[in-house]
């Protein structure tokens, strides 16, 4: 209160501020999910390519996917992929197969089904997920009606690359988000996913917000002779821009994200029960309870059961018919990582802090993986001294389980940024401050506002430090903040408008490689 504005004579009270601004932590684990769902419908309203924030699978599933029908009506399913049993002449030597009645039989999905972003969502929140972003660009495609061929790679028509970078350019405009992630770029060809990880990087690199949490085409199902291919593949494809901002995992995972009862006789064979029939009714084994079944299938009475109480009494009736089921269900819920993933990185920021490292962990949900790798073979993902693009490996441990095994970005040879949890500490950092000393734009440029804003960012650091976020035994040891005429700026710099903060850390580092020493010594009495 300035003396020349009091006009009338008594007591005045004058407040004033006995803090200064403080810096309010930016979320760290907020990820972007880009790409297929059912459907994208609210009360009317449509979030197709609409950036759309959920806090729980139940938001998810309430403006994301179909609405159940009543309790004695089949319920929709939100993902229903179709799979093929195609007959082979002897035992196939790659793929997914089923030993029937005699016969080997490929199971191949009609690749036009197939889609990552349900369950990628799911076991986001199973893992531990929170907040995330859903972006949606567009539903669900035709089924073409013919399985895929035995050994190409698995691409889904439906899923187009300009629907995935309209979606990626709509997070252009989202700054909360601090990871981006697209389950089903595995489902491109490998240069249209190619085009699209360069793209994810580049505006990374531009936003300075976010990570990129890839997969590896060809991850699903990996030979164990020659999955390095898949690997430089991908080394090739993923250009040289922004590689501190992107990280992978690979291989896929096996989960249980999916039951018996997601899936039914209508999956398969594009339903045409008749092709159904003569695998499990055939006319040298026949089994007169299935027929009558597969015979109200097709031909309803007056009353019919539902989909549901059909494929029931044919799990009853026929045991290779479970057989199919189970043996189905583990190719569907063998999932690219990346959503899971998501959501182990959630945990783990919450419960230690962001510049702890996602690694040496345990995915809920995940039962198998469809490669287990050893150590002489995750050496050439870890460090490559060509590309320098570091593959976090998925491994199992005899007694332990199935862990993540790494934890670098793609820009493995750096000794900067070659570590996940370094990157996301300084981003973490940057964003931060830049939220607290935005007040101060337009301010004086003067030693008033320079050591405000010096303040704020040392009380920030400081904190950060007590929390184990920042190394040293002091927090002069742990990190520097400068702004002033004469250290950061000179007198250009102010006349320009420009005012500059300098901030060092001493940043954490994973122990990724723990070296034991042993020496031998004689004996002594």
């Amino acid at each position: 209160m300035s003396t020349s504005n009091i006009k009338t004579p008594g007591v005045h009270i004058e407040e004033s501020n006995a803090f200064p601004n403080s810096v309010v932590s930016v979320p760290t684990s907020i990820p972007a999910f880009i790409g297929y769902t059912p459907q994208a419908l609210y009360d009317g309203e449509s979030y197709n390519n609409k950036p759309t924030k959920v806090t729980s699978f139940a938001d998810f599933q309430a403006i994301f996917c179909y609405q159940n029908p009543p309790v004695l009506e089949d319920p929709l399913k939100q993902y229903s992929p179709e799979y093929y049993l195609i007959k082979q002449k002897s035992k196939p030597q790659q793929g997914a197969m089923i030993s029937i009645n005699g016969n080997y039989y490929s199971i191949l999905p009609d690749a036009s089904t197939i889609y990552y972003l349900y369950n990628s969502v799911k076991m986001f929140y199973e893992n531990g997920g929170r907040d995330a972003y859903i972006v949606s660009v567009g539903a669900y495609g035709k089924p073409s009606k013919e399985s895929k061929t035995i050994g190409e790679q698995l691409v889904n028509p439906n899923v187009k690359l300009d629907d995935l970078l309209k979606g990626l350019a709509l997070l252009k405009n989202e700054r909360e988000p601090t990871m981006y992630i697209c389950p089903e770029a595995t489902l491109l060809s490998v240069e249209n996913n190619g085009t699209l990880m360069q793209s994810m990087l580049l505006q990374n690199e531009e936003m300075q917000t976010a990570m990129s949490v890839f997969d590896v085409i060809g991850g699903n199902d990996p030979d164990p002779i020659t999955f390095m291919d898949a690997i430089n593949t991908f080394r090739s494809n993923t250009g040289s821009q922004g590689l501190s901002y992107g990280c992978v995992y690979y291989p896929f995972i096996g989960t249980s994200v999916m039951q018996s009862s997601d899936i039914d006789y209508t999956n398969f064979f594009g339903g045409d029960i008749n092709l159904f029939e003569q695998l499990l009714n055939p006319t040298n084994d026949p089994n007169t309870t299935v027929a009558k079944i597969l015979e109200d299938i097709k031909n309803p009475p007056d009353n019919p059961l539902t989909i549901v109480q059909y494929n029931n009494a044919l799990i009853a009736s026929s045991p290779m018919y479970s057989t199919i089921i189970k043996q189905v269900l583990m190719v569907i819920n063998i999932l690219p990582p990346s959503g899971a993933m998501a959501g182990v990185m959630t945990v783990s920021d919450n419960e230690k802090g962001v510049w702890a490292a996602p690694a040496n962990k345990s995915i809920v949900g995940v039962t198998s993986l469809p490669i287990h790798l050893s150590d002489s073979q995750q050496g050439p993902l870890n460090v490559d001294a060509v590309s320098g693009k570091s593959i976090n490996a998925i491994r199992f441990f005899n007694g332990v389980g199935f862990l993540i095994w790494g934890a670098r970005t793609l820009d493995g040879n750096n000794s900067e940024w070659k570590y996940i949890p370094v990157r996301r500490t300084v981003t973490y950092i940057e964003q931060s401050c830049k939220l607290a000393i935005q007040p101060y734009t337009f301010a004086s440029n003067d030693r008033n506002t320079w050591v405000a804003v010096n303040a704020i960012i040392n009380n920030f650091l400081t904190e950060l430090w007590r929390q184990g976020g920042i190394q040293g035994t002091k927090p002069s040891d742990a990190f520097f903040v400068q702004c002033g005429l004469g250290t950061t700026m000179t007198a250009d710099d102010i006349l320009e408008g420009i005012l500059r903060v300098s901030i060092g850390v001493a940043l954490i580092r994973p122990a990724e490689f723990v070296i034991i020493t042993l020496t031998q010594q004689m004996a002594t009495s």
